[in-house]
């Protein structure tokens, strides 16, 4: 299951001897489009009819072998067929994006009929594909001590980390070293990727899930956007047979062990703990039910899933606290049509839409009114409001078998998203306008006013609709065998559109009321006169005046357009060699507000080359290698950030007081100078904002490795991988470069102002933008060369060792892996864990050349050594074990220090004296601050967790119910997985809580499973 290409076809009661016969029964073959199906490929005698049926629906096809006795059965949906020809007759299971051989020549018949038994089975190796992909069946999943989501499991891949805890869900996956926002993720072949962070992606009930197939390197041609790896989910579907099924799963929080808590090492604070996490509790009830059968026999299926939770979770902070809430169902629904034997049309429906409630509290004060910490119940209540997040998910796919050889499928897809849909949409107290008065000076605020409590200072745009994300994707895929190529060919398009609703001060306005001192002594053109001056009027002493602001955001929808095609090979070269020669075209669009483009690339040429030598010609010795390219689309929400429009108009005005009730003016006089207006609701010119030269980011992969049967019931294998970012994508926010720029080159007027606060390019390179050279108010392009910017290139390599083998058998399946892997780069990728920043391709990473000093080193992704076994085992018919051991290398630890500001001229020193201590300049002992180097505090203690899980499926229930207990962190171990690498509690004072613990291992806890299938 862990083996280049493995595709899980599963046999037993094979001897030795007859091994090198069998061999082709075993063996699965290339991949399938976007791996929603699978296909039956081999030999027979020249001429012969092979014939092949399902025995779940009764559907059956036949073909006539070639003159070379070649045939293959293409875009079959996963299941159990058998296999006839010429008085041989042969079981089959097809798995996921997988092409089952089969030898039905004259030789053959010398073999007995091959029963295929899911985990029980035996594992061949395989020969005719070159993927590193791991599969795996609803009943492995339910076998092992694995968490209930798509992620878990994704983790048991060889090579496979765990991301930062503060990005997307907390256990996103990284794959060969990229950060967890360069995934793709497909459900029964559409894209479900969130194409506007990249960190999530749509759910399914679990118990739902058919087989989950993770590519974790070397994948063909007609995958794309994605840098790390692919999660391909294929749904259960119906069949002839009747089945209907329920499951609860239970997970109370008494079975889980109390969180640590941090101390506070700075003596003079009032809290004495660092982190409060002890009394945080979380309740899960999770129940399902599920149908399916034959709506027409033979012809039309369904399968349906209802899922319901009952999900609390209760956190509890110094001084305030939070319950969250989730009783949303989901549900799912599988047609399958076969309209004859050569026609196919299936439909996806899920819905996942789910509405959280959320409570939050305060704690009350003591008898003497002072604040108390750490209290651990809810107590008073502030406010109570409900999130919507998801939506549904629409597929429909056509699968024609035209002739013997050539078959073409079409799939659309339709998929809806809310983001964080918040019910109100504003809190209590944002229809009240943001209003503060500053007494006597103008730099602190001396009272709030009005019912807004002054901290609500921007609310929703209520004209506008909710965040939601839709993507619209087609796909049509041929395949068509020519004699010893298997030509493979495609195109995909998807149109991504991301809405965003807009920002406007609460209450629709700002009021900040100012009061002109006694002693006040008037600037500029009043310079020396009594008063102060006040938008280039003069304001008399005593005076009262007040500023209007009005701040809003644009209300746009985003929308992204990727296209793609790809032709492959699969070239048999001779019996015993593969060759695998692909490409594949890549085109990027993504819109501003206004539907303008402002990225846009020609297609790109990413080849996909591999091979797969069977060695000694019978597959127990097997060596292959990939090489390809890949790359990955930008996010829409950069489209929304770098794009999107904003304005502020301010007044000011002489005014008699103002209003304890709303914060408003009263007496409200004169107008005091001119108003001031900045920006517009109208997107920015796209050559503002991006480089005109911009380039898609792209890696180049290497893989190379071989696998060796050791014995009937023993694989072994090895392979080395190297993965390079050869083009980064980010933004950078810096104006100095240009101001020198344009004075070397003979530009003396140059408008500094006509550089955008931020731009996006690539790294390392020439920056070509819309600015104005002579200060007249007109722009135009020009280019500043890279040396200006002093930026580097992006630089991300990764190398790994990876070793992997498998146990099959009866009663016992074990298998396993070892990765020893290096990432290096002075980036991690798409997001970055340091600072939990989420905004995929939008970090602050480049946004000035002093915020890359320091950076080359290993990622935060990087871990040196991951040992991973786990397997089941069947002690008795109605007794069943499985566990699940992971052991690993710390995660690098950085000291994250303030920007050095002295030698920075104007206008950058400005800007950058806004960014919180996050780059690798740090205060040393002395007090003198000084470059450090990413990880060089070394590195995080090493981890080890265990999983169990116990089953009890007695006979006395006809095997029909599944009793499990599931106990996770088995020996409670609590190693520090994160530290805190900020080292300054603000500039130029060291914080005392520097590399005090910041995360451990998450707790020990149980889950029990009640499962009924009848």
């Amino acid at each position: 299951m862990t083996r280049p290409g493995v595709r899980s076809v599963l046999c037993r009661n094979i001897k030795r001897s007859a091994l090198s016969l069998a061999l082709g029964m075993c063996v699965v073959g290339g991949v399938q489009a976007q791996s929603a199906v699978g296909s039956i490929f081999g030999s027979g005698q020249p001429g012969s009819t092979i014939a092949i049926q399902s025995p779940q629906t009764g559907v059956s096809r036949s073909i006539t072998a070639g003159a070379d006795g070649r045939f293959t059965f293409s875009q079959l949906p996963p299941g159990k067929y058998v296999i006839t020809a010429d008085g041989v007759t042969r079981e089959v299971d097809v798995k996921v994006g997988s092409g089952s051989q089969v030898l039905l020549g004259s030789d053959a018949k010398t073999l007995d009929r091959v029963e295929v038994v899911g985990v029980q089975a035996f594992n061949p190796i395989d020969v005719s594909s070159v993927e590193s992909t791991t599969v795996f069946t609803a009943e492995q999943m339910v076998s092992l001590p694995v968490a209930s989501d798509v992620s878990s499991v994704a983790l048991l891949a060889p090579g496979a980390v765990r991301g930062d805890s503060g990005l997307g869900a907390g256990n996103l996956a990284s794959f060969g070293g990229s950060s967890v926002a360069e995934n793709g993720y497909y459900i029964n072949g559409f894209d479900v990727t969130n194409m506007r962070t990249f960190l999530s992606f749509a759910n399914i009930p679990f118990q739902g899930i058919g087989q989950l197939q993770i590519k974790t390197g070397g994948y063909g041609a007609e995958y794309g956007r994605s840098l790390g790896g692919i999660v391909s989910i294929v749904t259960k579907s119906g069949s002839n047979d009747w089945h209907y099924g329920a499951s609860v799963e239970w997970a109370p929080d008494w079975g889980a062990a109390a969180a640590k808590n941090v101390r506070e090492r700075d003596p003079d604070a009032s809290d004495p703990l660092y982190q409060y996490r002890s009394d945080d509790q979380f309740d899960s009830t999770i129940y399902s039910a599920y149908a399916s059968g034959p709506i027409i026999k033979d012809r039309l299926f369904f399968f349906a899933m209802v899922e319901g939770r009952q999900e609390t979770e209760d956190n509890f902070y110094a001084l305030t606290s939070r319950r969250v809430s989730d009783t949303t169902p989901q549900g799912l629904v599988k047609l399958d049509w076969y309209i004859n034997d050569s026609n196919l049309v299936e439909f996806t429906g899920i819905y996942n839409q789910a509405k959280t409630k959320y409570r939050t509290y305060e704690y009350d004060t003591d008898a003497n009114g002072d604040n108390r910490y750490n209290v651990g119940r809810h107590e008073v209540p502030i406010e109570q409001y409900e999130m919507e997040n998801g939506g549904k998910v629409g597929i429909l796919k056509y699968t024609g078998y035209f002739t013997d050889n050539f078959t073409v499928s079409a799939q659309y897809g339709y998929l809806s998203n809310l983001i964080d849909s918040r019910l109100p949409a504003n809190p209590a107290g944002g229809e009240c306008p943001w209003a503060y008065s500053f007494g006597l000076t103008t730099s602190v605020i001396d009272r709030y006013i009005g019912c807004n409590p002054g901290t609500i200072t921007t609310i929703a745009d209520l004209d506008a609709e909710p965040d939601e994300d839709v993507r619209k994707a087609f796909r049509v895929d041929g395949e068509w065998v020519l004699g010893e190529h298997r030509l493979r060919f495609g195109v995909d398009q998807e149109k991504y559109e991301s809405s965003h609703r807009g920002q406007t001060y609460a209450g629709g306005i700002n009021w900040a009321y100012y009061t002109v001192p006694g002693n006040a002594v008037a600037t500029g053109a009043f310079a020396g006169q009594p008063g102060r001056t006040v938008n280039g009027q003069l304001v008399p002493r005593g005076a009262l005046y007040a500023r209007s602001r009005v701040y809003q955001t644009s209300s746009s929808s985003y929308e992204n357009t990727n296209s793609a095609f790809y032709l492959e090979d699969n070239w048999q070269v001779t019996e015993n060699f593969l060759a695998v020669l692909g490409l594949r075209g890549e085109k990027f669009e993504n819109k501003n507000g206004d539907g303008i483009a402002w990225i846009e690339s020609d297609y790109k040429m990413a080849p996909r080359l591999g091979f797969s030598w069977d060695v000694l010609g019978d597959a127990s010795l097997k060596l292959f290698g990939t090489a390809g390219r890949y790359y990955i689309p930008v996010a829409t929400n950069s489209s929304i950030r770098a794009t999107g429009a904003e304005s502020t108009v301010s007044n000011w005005y002489f005014v008699n007081g103002w209003s304890e009730a709303d914060g408003t003016p009263v007496g409200q006089g004169a107008q005091i100078g001119q108003t001031q207006a900045n920006g517009s609701l109208t997107a920015p010119n796209p050559a503002s904002v991006a480089s005109t030269n911009l380039s898609p980011m792209y890696q180049d992969e290497v893989i190379l490795g071989g696998q060796l049967q050791l014995t009937e019931n023993w694989m072994a294998g090895v392979r080395m991988i190297r993965r390079e970012v050869k083009s980064g994508m980010d933004d950078t926010c810096t104006t100095n470069p240009w101001i020198d720029w344009a004075a070397d080159n003979g530009y003396p007027d140059f408008d500094p102002g006509s550089v955008p606060s931020c731009y996006f390019l690539n790294p390392g390179s020439d920056v070509t933008l819309n600015v104005d050279l002579n200060g007249d108010g007109e722009v135009e392009l020009a280019t500043l060369p890279a040396s200006y910017l002093g930026l580097p290139e992006y630089r991300r390599l990764h190398t790994a060792l990876e070793f992997f083998w498998e146990r099959t058998g009866e009663k016992f399946n074990f298998q396993g892996s070892y990765t020893f892997a290096r990432t290096r780069g002075n980036v991690e990728g798409y997001v970055n864990s340091t600072l939990e920043q989420e905004d995929a391709g939008l970090t602050q990473d480049f946004d000035h050349r002093l915020f890359t000093d320091g950076t080359y080193g290993p990622t935060p992704n990087d871990r040196q050594h991951t040992l991973k076994l786990f397997g089941a085992y069947n002690l008795t018919p109605e007794w069943q074990f499985g566990g699940n051991l992971v052991l690993q290398s710390g995660r690098p630890i950085n000291c994250q220090g303030y920007i050095p500001l002295d030698d920075i001229p104007q206008p950058d020193q400005g800007n950058l004296s806004g960014y919180s201590g996050s780059s690798f300049y740090c205060l040393n002992a002395e007090g003198t601050r000084e470059l450090r180097q990413r990880g060089d505090e070394g590195r995080t203690p090493w981890t080890w967790t265990f999983d169990l899980a116990a089953a009890y499926i007695p006979n006395w229930a006809d095997n029909k119910l599944r009793i499990k207990l599931d106990v996770f962190n088995l020996f409670n171990n609590d190693r520090v997985t994160e530290y805190n690498e900020f080292s300054e509690a603000s500039r130029d004072v060291i914080s005392p809580n520097y590399l005090n613990d910041g995360n451990y291992q998450t707790p020990r806890s149980f889950r029990l499973t009640a499962r009924y299938d009848f």
